[in-house]
């Protein structure tokens, strides 16, 4: 069996719920971190892979250097991406704001509530865990802050698949599955999108 049939195999494979260990060790995993890199250059280099695309240029070779490059991953690309190419640049453009946005606001729900007490004018009077200012640093630390610090890595997880799933899909030599990841990345950008009305109600 050659190393390309393994690596199929292993994807293939069944999917591992991940243990305790995993979940808390996540946050502070190096690969975590890179996830988080491509979710901030995936965006700019979508936007350029647009008028790549249009013009008929190499936008799979373009995301495949990405992947490479951050996370150490490879796909087989077409030479020239086509119409197909042109359909991933218009996706991957507002799949990959919508997974910048939600990662950044999910570290950013970690950072206020583990710095709980440093927030300006925070009177924890009214507040939940209030009124001392310990009780509500207990609450807003353990549910927002620890709480989403165990939770954000694997939503990033999550956008990353899916936009490798919508590159190997519509960019790449096999092509299966280009129907299900398009399906899907629009399907979450419009539910992000319905999501964050009352999000941006609260500023």
């Amino acid at each position: 069996m050659d190393s390309s049939v393994q690596v199929q195999a292993k994807v293939a494979g069944p999917r591992r719920v991940p243990g305790w260990r995993e979940i808390v060790r996540e946050p502070f995993r190096a690969e975590t971190w890179r996830r988080v890199l491509y979710l901030v250059l995936v965006v700019p280099v979508s936007v350029v892979c647009v008028p790549l695309a249009v013009v008929g240029g190499p936008v799979g070779r373009v995301q495949r250097a990405l992947r490479e490059r951050v996370l150490g991953e490879s796909f087989e690309v077409r030479e020239r991406g086509g119409v197909l190419g042109v359909v991933h640049a218009l996706a991957a453009v507002p799949l990959g704001v919508v997974g910048l946005v939600v990662t950044a606001y999910c570290w950013f729900v970690v950072v206020i509530n583990v710095g709980y007490p440093l927030r300006p004018g925070g009177d924890p009077t009214n507040a939940w865990g209030g009124p001392t200012m310990a009780g509500a640093w207990a609450v807003h630390g353990i549910a927002g802050g620890v709480g989403f610090l165990l939770l954000t890595p694997w939503i990033g997880r999550g956008f990353v698949a899916l936009q490798g799933r919508l590159a190997e899909g519509l960019l790449g030599r096999d092509g299966r599955g280009r129907g299900r990841a398009l399906g899907l990345a629009v399907g979450v950008v419009v539910v992000c999108g319905l999501l964050s009305v009352p999000v941006v109600h609260q500023f």
